[in-house]
């Protein structure tokens, strides 16, 4: 008798604190995206953020929620007058995450693990953006949103 309530002494808290980091943070995170050039802040670029857990939008300065996950987010940032630019920025493991393996166990990281809430992405992304020359300027501009050939 006295041998099972202390293995349900023991078992109690880990069962309870299965998934903490989900509990904690969840499987969402909110993040920002600034866009700059040699010159400085570049204000105005359109941003698709994407990983296997989704794809969101956001015009720079800006803020946007994003789902947690291991694969890194790719950002592609476009701008009138400037080169197209994709950079990628990856994701870290929680330390929560790997006291979740002590005092949650295995089904606890495994929860955190699989709705991304054991992983983090930078707070602030930061793109840069670099002038286009002559021939790209004119191309992202109204000459390639008409369909018009620029020589």
């Amino acid at each position: 008798m006295f041998k099972n309530c202390f293995t349900a002494a023991l078992l109690l808290p880990a069962a309870l604190l299965g998934g903490c980091a989900s509990i904690v943070d969840g499987a969402s995170q909110s993040l920002s995206v600034k866009t700059t050039s040699a010159a400085g802040d570049v204000p105005g670029a359109q941003c698709q953020l994407s990983s296997n857990k989704g794809t969101w939008f956001v015009v720079t300065p800006g803020t946007t929620t994003v789902h947690r996950g291991y694969d890194a987010l790719t950002i592609k940032c476009t701008k009138d007058g400037y080169q197209p630019a994709i950079q990628t920025a990856g994701s870290t493991t929680k330390g929560m995450a790997f006291g979740n393996l002590l005092f949650g166990g295995v089904i606890g990281a495994g929860v955190d693990m699989s709705t991304g809430a054991a992983y983090d992405y930078p707070d602030l992304i930061t793109v840069m953006l670099q002038q286009a020359g002559p021939a790209v300027a004119a191309l992202t501009g109204s000459a390639a949103n008409t369909g018009t050939t620029v020589k």
